[in-house]
């Protein structure tokens, strides 16, 4: 312990005798050194007040709870089983906390030696203050504009999207989203603070006790904000309630930004700029016309998607944007010499750019770019979709009329060449990946996999405990922090226990892993858990084998979503014709029938139900890690018409089709029910 006056714990352990003036609640997930860090720190500022430190563990993987339990034995800790999300740990935290003020405050930080000090004392001089933050830094020194924030108003939100906060930071109308007019040096009373750090007045959360007049209670943090904006929310509360909310430099922390979500996905774009939209729903609707909502949330949308396909679109999907461009300027360039015409340049700078785009945007849309395999086909699909969507256009922009033919003659040449970079072998295989084993194998198949140069095994994922194989693999967790252990462990291949595990639910376990650069394998231990014999004879009896060879390659949310839409469109344009037969030919016809799937395109569209899925009165419900949903039709009727009752054939049929889903598979499917006789 650290500090000339060490922190001493003043609850639940008798060491003082004093209130709690200060409880400090850190949630962790998967940052144990930075929370290390912090925690040194906070001792040192505690130093002489009586206090107490609760951390909230939301299921880590990095061995937090273990580190906090041997190195900081005074601290509060309470271990969760699943990453319950910021608003709620805090929560946890907060209904156990004695202190008459709560500083929440996040695991990647640092707060100098005066800082808890400094806060407890602009408080107790401030009374009408519900919270108050400091000065945030971020790590290279800077001042973060998010120390202190508006409202996002449509109008406040309007400015920082469009970038004229960035522009004019010091103009009081466009810089008032981080109120960047504000000198930093100065207290200034502000309408909302960052959750990373937060001083917050225990009764400002609970109301004034029943002998005290004040304020009343903004209540504890919306866990229906799972993480991002609950600072906001609760900020918004908090001055409902009747408390203001101060902003002071007399102190200052470090906050090393997103340390605890940095190595995370699409999953957390979707989850900020949703917090956005939830924020505007809840607190801005009686204020605002639906119009200015409306916008808002469409500019919240399109940023979101903005970032994520920044995101999406890394170093092959750029790669393949630039070929493509290339190509058609060279094919324009080309014709243009052939025919001895000049094209316009708007062919070289608007055409050829906009078809690479088309193209590349499908593929990502398709899942093309999270696979590790060639998969031309989404190639194809991307290309033919930019070929006849640019031919579209040249009927209604003349402009571009002449370029149709060179548009056409783009397909064959840049899927020759698109598919060419994805089919060049590579010219010597990566070894030594960091692998993890999942499930359970023997000694034999254990060492033969230890043997093999292109894996390092350097843990063990199991369910609900210890491995039960004898090697010193380190036991990182259970099958559900699946996701977790590859981004905190850098784990690039993982190999499942066919022993085990099922199929079943090795695909569960591969759909954790969606979007992660991670290659799956299964060891071959002799288990015969597949449907269908036909297929296990082919494998034949490898030591190991591709895991999408044995389960199928998992599809994604865009790519089903973007067939979804396919099929809708198709079912608008035939359902007039579907209905007007079922008027002629009557009530129980099978036209009828065929007119009750058809007009259902709108709900497609809409994406409040699948094409494909199960029927709700059928008696059998998929798992739901197969991520099936009632949809127009069933699974089961590619078996036939009179499957009224679920038996282990439709199961079956299920489980083909979640292994091995796609569009085709869909339309096969829509068709055999539409054309089954009544």
């Amino acid at each position: 312990m650290t500090g000339n006056q060490p922190f001493s714990p003043a609850a639940g352990t008798g060491a003082s005798s004093k209130p709690l003036k200060v409880s400090v609640i850190i949630v962790n997930y998967n940052v144990r050194d930075l929370l290390r860090q912090a925690l040194r720190s906070v001792k040192r500022s505690l130093a002489g007040i009586p206090a107490e430190i609760i951390v909230i563990d939301n299921n880590s993987v990095d061995g937090s709870v273990g580190m906090l339990r041997e190195e900081f034995p005074e601290v509060v800790i309470i271990a969760n089983r699943s990453n319950v999300g910021f608003s709620a740990a805090n929560n946890q935290g907060i209904r156990i906390a004695g202190g008459k003020y709560l500083f929440i405050l996040n695991p990647d930080t640092i707060v100098e030696e005066d800082t808890i000090g400094v806060l407890t004392k602009f408080m107790d001089t401030h009374p009408d203050a519900g919270a108050m933050g400091c000065r945030i830094l971020n790590p290279d020194g800077t001042f973060a504009l998010e120390s202190r924030r508006s409202f996002p108003t449509p109008e406040i939100a309007f400015y920082r999207m469009i970038g004229l906060s960035r522009i004019f930071p010091r103009s009081k109308t466009f810089g008032r989203y981080n109120l960047t007019f504000l000198p930093e040096n100065e207290v200034a009373k502000v309408d909302a603070l960052s959750g990373s750090c937060m001083f917050v007045r225990s009764t400002a959360l609970t109301g004034p006790a029943n002998n005290e007049t004040g304020p009343g209670g903004a209540g504890l943090f919306d866990e229906k904000f799972f993480m991002y904006g609950e600072d906001l929310d609760l900020c918004y509360r908090i001055q409902k309630a009747g408390w203001a909310i101060y902003y002071t430099p007399e102190t200052q922390i470090i906050h090393y930004k997103g340390e605890s979500t940095k190595k995370g996905d699409l999953r957390y774009v979707r989850l900020f700029h949703g917090a956005m939209a939830r924020f505007a729903r809840k607190h801005l609707s009686e204020d605002y016309p639906k119009a200015f909502l409306w916008v808002l949330h469409l500019a919240v949308v399109v940023r979101g998607l903005i970032t994520a396909l920044g995101n999406t679109l890394r170093h092959t999907a750029v790669r393949d944007w630039v070929l493509c461009v290339g190509v058609v300027a060279a094919l324009g360039l080309f014709r243009s010499v052939q025919t001895g015409t000049q094209f316009m340049s708007l062919f070289y700078w608007g055409l050829s750019p906009l078809f690479a785009l088309i193209t590349t945007g499908v593929i990502a849309a398709s899942g093309g770019y999270r696979a590790r395999k060639p998969y031309l086909g989404l190639v194809f699909l991307g290309l033919v979709t930019a070929v006849t969507a640019l031919a579209a256009l040249s009927f209604f922009v003349k402009q571009i009329a002449f370029s149709r033919a060179v548009v056409i003659a783009c397909l064959p040449a840049c899927m020759l060449i698109l598919s060419a970079v994805r089919l060049i072998p590579r010219t010597r295989q990566r070894l030594h990946r960091r692998t993890l084993i999942a499930g359970n194998l023997s000694d034999a198949d254990l060492q033969a996999v230890q043997q093999m140069p292109q894996y390092t095994l350097v843990g063990i994922a199991t369910q609900n405990g210890t491995p039960n194989v004898s090697s010193t693999l380190p036991h990182f967790g259970d099958y559900d922090q699946l996701r977790d252990i590859v981004r905190v462990h850098n784990i690039e291949s993982i190999i499942f226990a066919s022993a085990s595990l099922t199929n079943k639910k090795i695909f569960a376990l591969m759909q954790q892993l969606a979007g992660l650069p991670v290659q799956t394998h299964i060891v071959d231990a002799g288990q015969d858990h597949m449907i269908g014999k036909t297929s296990i004879e082919k494998l034949g009896k490898p030591p190991l084998l591709e895991a999408e060879e044995v389960i199928g390659a998992l599809r994604s949310r865009a790519a089903r979503r973007v067939s979804d839409i396919m099929a809708a469109l198709a079912g608008a344009i035939i359902h007039p014709v579907v209905w007007l037969a079922a008027r002629m030919a009557g009530p129980r016809s099978r036209w009828m029938r065929r007119s009750e799937r058809t007009r259902q395109w709108r709900a497609v569209l809409r994406g409040q139900r699948p094409l494909i899925g199960f029927h709700e009165g059928s008696g059998f419900i998929p798992p739901a890690e197969w991520q099936l949903q009632p949809g127009v039709f069933a699974v089961s009727e590619m078996l036939g018409p009179n499957i009224r009752r679920p038996t282990e054939e439709t199961e079956q049929a299920y489980w083909y089709y979640v292994r091995n889903q796609s569009a085709v598979l869909d339309w096969f499917i829509a068709i055999r029910a539409l054309r089954a006789p009544a």
